[in-house]
């Protein structure tokens, strides 16, 4: 037997696998197939060519491969996903990703984190850099060495690159699993209690400002989610965002997201520019993804003039999201003092939503806090309507603001706030 015909047989399972991404390629090449955005088309692809390698095999010309469907998946995620990664975002119970360095790629499972055993190389997280980033009219080099993006599945990846980091690109990749549309589905997951459920809803029905804090990973955009869940589906609804991550069930809804600037420096679409734009577009209510800085500004101006808003902000209890969004709006200028918004925030925000992690990963309601729009002592006046007692939420004593719109909505607000035996309400 020659030279020739031994070669293939020694190529192995690896070699197989190379032989058929290769040969997917050049047909994707041809056919002018864009893989992330048509995976359905490149699956069909990597189904005719394995085919056509498993008849070819059983003459010797190349060597056999025994699990047809293991290589199909890998070359399928070669081509049209993410490599070595794909299988984690494909894994239901896998929250996050993130890789430090090639060596070491964690992940986050049911609220808890680990090391993986992917080992890749420094030039295959740049390929996947540059994958990502491919459809998403990002970018990423010196001048702007780190960005956020969304991923065709609706996951958000953030990339630093090397440089700013010790040495190797960092990349968080946030998976957008939908668990929970609707304040039920949270009540399901327990992460609420029915009573609190059923109160935040007609809180949303009828139009009071919500603010919705916690940690990072605390599950602040899946509830700000459920909480638009109840918006009436007559209303005009505008989200703003720095990624899209919001999905709202309304027909008439239009999400905006911000955009970075281009090459010549130009171009630049900032959270704030969005808020204010979104004004002008005829909103019956007004969504923000998460307030950070000097966009809060222009969040309580569009909430103080009465039009209903909800956004998510990072603190670490519900008094200090407060307190949070009495200080963010000084970043906007010199001009604007706590005098101004002291009191602008106490008229604005209605209840403020806490969410934390528990120990055993599960994401919770810890508390939910009524703004009464008094300040006493430069301090702006609070009522706890549900506060987590011995792990569980339960009413509190706190009331409900504007008690008139709840009345004019047809609801029993004595009855919305009486919890019943047994801890449903």
């Amino acid at each position: 037997m020659t030279a020739d015909r031994l070669a293939p047989r020694r190529v192995g399972w690896d070699g197989a696998v190379e032989l058929i991404d290769a040969q997917v390629r050049d047909v994707v090449r041809r056919e002018g197939i864009d893989p992330l955005r048509d995976p359905a088309a490149v699956n069909a692809i990597v189904a005719t060519v394995v085919r056509e390698y498993d008849e070819r095999s059983l003459t010797g010309v190349v060597p056999p491969i025994g699990d047809l469907e293991a290589v199909s998946r890998e070359v399928h995620d070669r081509v049209a996903g993410f490599g070595p990664l794909q299988r984690y975002l494909d894994d239901p119970k896998v929250e996050e990703i993130w890789i430090n360095e090639p060596s070491r790629v964690f992940i986050a499972r049911e609220g808890r984190h680990e090391l993986t055993t992917t080992v890749l190389t420094e030039e295959e997280v740049g390929d996947l850099v540059e994958r990502m980033l491919k459809t998403t009219g990002r970018r990423i080099d010196v001048s702007q060495p780190f960005t956020d993006a969304r991923l065709p599945d609706g996951s958000r990846v953030h990339i630093v690159l090397g440089g700013i980091t010790q040495r190797y690109a960092a990349i968080n990749i946030r998976k957008f699993t939908v668990r929970a549309t609707r304040l039920n589905d949270l009540v399901q997951l327990g992460s609420l209690t029915p009573h609190a459920a059923a109160v935040l809803d007609a809180a949303v029905a009828v139009g009071l400002n919500i603010l919705v804090s916690g940690g990072t990973q605390a599950g602040k955009t899946t509830m700000l989610n459920a909480l638009a869940g109840s918006i009436p589906g007559s209303e005009r609804v505008i989200s703003c965002e720095e990624v899209f991550e919001i999905k709202l069930p309304i027909p008439d809804w239009v999400s905006m997201q911000t955009r970075q600037a281009g090459l010549e420096g130009t171009g630049e679409v900032r959270l704030r520019d969005l808020v204010k734009e979104s004004l002008r577009m005829r909103p019956s209510r007004v969504i923000v993804g998460e307030v950070r800085g000097e966009e809060c500004l222009d969040l309580l101006l569009a909430l103080n003039s009465g039009l209903p808003g909800m956004c998510t902000i990072h603190a670490n209890s519900a008094r200090e999201a407060l307190t949070k969004m009495c200080t963010l709006p000084l970043l906007a200028g010199e001009n604007i003092g706590s005098r101004f918004v002291l009191p602008t925030v106490a008229g604005c925000v209605d209840l403020v939503v806490h969410l934390g992690v528990a120990a055993d990963g599960r994401r919770r309601v810890r508390e939910i806090l009524a703004v009464s729009g008094r300040i006493e002592e430069q301090a702006i006046e609070t009522e706890t309507l549900f506060g987590t007692v011995d792990g569980r939420l339960r009413r509190a004593e706190g009331q409900l603001p504007h008690p008139e719109r709840f009345q004019q909505a047809g609801y029993n607000l004595a009855g919305l706030l009486t919890e019943l035996p047994g801890g449903v309400g």
